[in-house]
């Protein structure tokens, strides 16, 4: 044990009782974890069956028990180490007989929502956004557990939230399925009301760890207080301030309220980095200090100071993702790995440029995170409907998506052939001249955007023809927000600048699709490559080399930001981003964000006071 230093060791040989680690970035918890496992079976004698540590991934899983089978030279352990959802589900299965089969895959998820989200007719002009959204809030509202009456929805309007969450929880039963958000409330609902399985699980997991705390939601905790008591022996390890995923259902508070719950408990604090140097861990502290809901932490680094944190307002994306790229290469001819570096940002549409330019310069690239493609988003699929028809076509399918974007009053029903007829439809609303002169100005618009470069036609469509007026209308009727959606407006214009035919743009398109699906079939094999990633999936990594780009306001801290907590979180999840970098870590922020001002990030200002 003398690897570990003097506070790793006060947590490591902690007997019995509550204890709460505070473990900061690079702190060393996972070898804490696996040294305690280690004590309690080796030095306590407890019997290895009696242990449970409990991890968020498989993968952390799987990583501490080997880690934990290395450092004891043994080819198994009776220890568990499992997910949330893994200890849960074993506990259903003895209970009930569940088998893997009765867990509901993924496709048949979607296959029922879908059917569910039909029946209410709902119509989305985007059917995945609405299916994902429908999805996360029908899983909080099962972890959460609010009165669904009185709920009021955000991915749709309640009353239809309550039909869709009521027959996909019956089509469940119906075919005997569980969902994972059933694992934890059908646990809960068993261990409250079988007193005799409780003791039985008490009796056979008396010493319960848990890893990354600070993500536990509350029917999670709920459940792991039941098991753990009445001997308390629960061991939490986590930081309040990586604590990123209160969207998913996550309370900080319940990490930051432990003490209040175990009186009794024991509090250390890992206040040693091992993994950045002292300015990274310096201006990182800076930053996270500025949140008020926190345990106050003094943490030092084991590392040197090292280089200062390099901060550059540029005066655009384009110069911003040019230096990332100067730096890039810079640092490959100097004999660095493309491995070694990591690029962050706050959500997965911001890369999109930046792929463009490293396909273009052909710098090899991991993304973390799916891309969404924009030219996939129904906005931009309807403004190239717009450029094709200004280009002439006059297929039915591209005029009845844009017929009424903005309203024109036109029916289905005028539409008879695979082709429109301008002539015919004139005819059709004879009777209705207000509705005729709109045909005619919509004739003559296409016309006249059909003469302009695809970036003119493009604001044309937006301003002349009134789709942007069109959107602000549609984000009203759906609860949107409408910054939102005339966004990709403004980052489709920005792409549109470098392209003078529409031809040109296409064939841009297919090859960006083509080389984006070739990265992703070539993901794995490629090592040696610049990991693209959001912030808050590079938690848990490191790099020797981080970039976070566009700290601006707006983006980081996201603009869907209104309350306090939800700020922290925003801060939590940049400390997150800062404390991945090693050795050396640069911030970039921009004056313009397609086209329009933008301010630098209040973390960047906090991180220079």
């Amino acid at each position: 044990m003398s690897q570990l230093s003097e506070v790793q060791q006060r947590a490591v040989t902690h007997r019995d009782g509550p204890m709460l680690v505070l473990a900061g970035p690079g702190s060393g918890k996972t070898l804490v974890l696996t040294w305690r496992v280690r004590y309690l079976t080796e030095v306590c004698r407890i019997n290895p069956g009696e242990i449970l540590v409990i991890t968020f991934t498989r993968a952390a899983a799987r990583e501490m028990k080997e880690r934990y089978l290395r450092m004891t030279g043994s080819e198994s352990t009776a220890v568990s180490f499992g997910t949330f959802h893994a200890v849960f589900f074993q506990i259903l299965k003895l209970a009930y007989g569940y088998r893997s089969e009765n867990i509901l895959r993924e496709e048949e998820k979607y296959r029922f929502l879908k059917d569910a989200v039909f029946r209410q007719k709902l119509e989305p002009d985007d059917e995945a956004e609405l299916l994902s959204s429908i999805s996360s809030e029908i899983s909080r509202v099962k972890n959460e557990r609010p009165d669904l009456q009185a709920y009021k929805a955000t991915s749709c309007d309640s009353k239809s939230f309550r039909a869709i969450f009521n027959e996909y929880d019956n089509r469940l039963r119906r075919s005997g399925k569980i969902d994972f958000d059933d694992m934890l409330g059908y646990c809960y609902e068993l261990l409250k009301e079988r007193p005799d399985i409780l003791r039985a699980w008490q009796k056979k997991f008396r010493y319960i760890l848990v890893d990354e705390f600070q993500d536990i939601n509350q029917l999670q905790y709920d459940i792991v207080r039941m098991l753990a008591a009445p001997e308390d022996n629960l061991f939490i390890v986590g930081d309040d301030d990586q604590s990123i995923y209160r969207f998913r259902g996550a309370k900080p508070q319940i990490m930051l309220h432990f003490e209040e719950d175990y009186p009794a408990a024991k509090r250390v604090l890992l206040d040693t980095n091992y993994r950045c140097t002292g300015a990274i861990v310096e201006g990182a502290g800076r930053v996270i200090a500025n949140n008020k809901e926190r345990f106050p932490k003094d943490i030092r680094a084991q590392k040197d100071r090292g280089p200062a944190i390099l901060t550059h307002l540029f005066k655009n994306q384009e110069e911003e993702y040019a230096c990332v790229i100067d730096k890039i290469r810079l640092w490959r001819e100097k004999g660095g790995s493309y491995g070694d570096i990591a690029v962050l940002f706050r959500t997965n549409t911001q890369p999109r440029k930046l792929v463009e330019e490293l396909i273009a310069e052909g710098i090899p690239f991991r993304m973390r995170d799916s891309l969404p493609n924009l030219y996939d988003h129904w906005i931009v699929r309807d403004i190239f409907t717009y450029l094709r028809m200004s280009k002439g076509s006059l297929k039915r399918s591209d005029f009845l998506q844009i017929m009424n974007r903005p309203k024109r009053y036109i029916g289905r029903e005028c539409l008879e052939s695979e082709e429109i007829s301008w002539e015919a439809l004139l005819t059709w609303y004879d009777d209705k001249p207000w509705v005729c002169e709109r045909i005619e100005k919509l004739q003559k618009d296409l016309k006249l955007a059909g003469r302009l470069s695809p970036s003119g036609a493009l604001h044309y469509i937006r301003h002349i023809i009134g789709y942007e007026g069109y959107l602000k209308e549609y984000a009203e009727y759906r609860g949107r927000n409408p910054e939102e959606l005339s966004a990709i407006l403004d980052e489709l214009a920005e792409l549109a600048k470098g392209f003078s035919t529409l031809a040109d743009w296409e064939a841009h398109i297919a090859r960006v699709r083509e080389e984006l699906a070739k990265q992703a079939r070539e993901r794995e094999q490629n090592k040696d490559s610049v990991s693209l990633s959001t912030m808050h999936s590079s938690k848990g990594l490191e790099y020797r080399i981080v970039f976070i780009i566009d700290a601006n306001e707006g983006i980081t801290p996201h603009r869907r930001v209104i309350f306090e907590e939800d700020m922290e979180e925003e801060r939590r999840l940049f400390y997150v981003a800062m404390t991945r970098a090693k050795e050396l870590l640069y911030i970039f922020s921009v004056k313009k964000l397609y086209g329009k001002k933008a301010e630098i990030s209040r973390f960047v200002e906090e991180l220079l006071e």
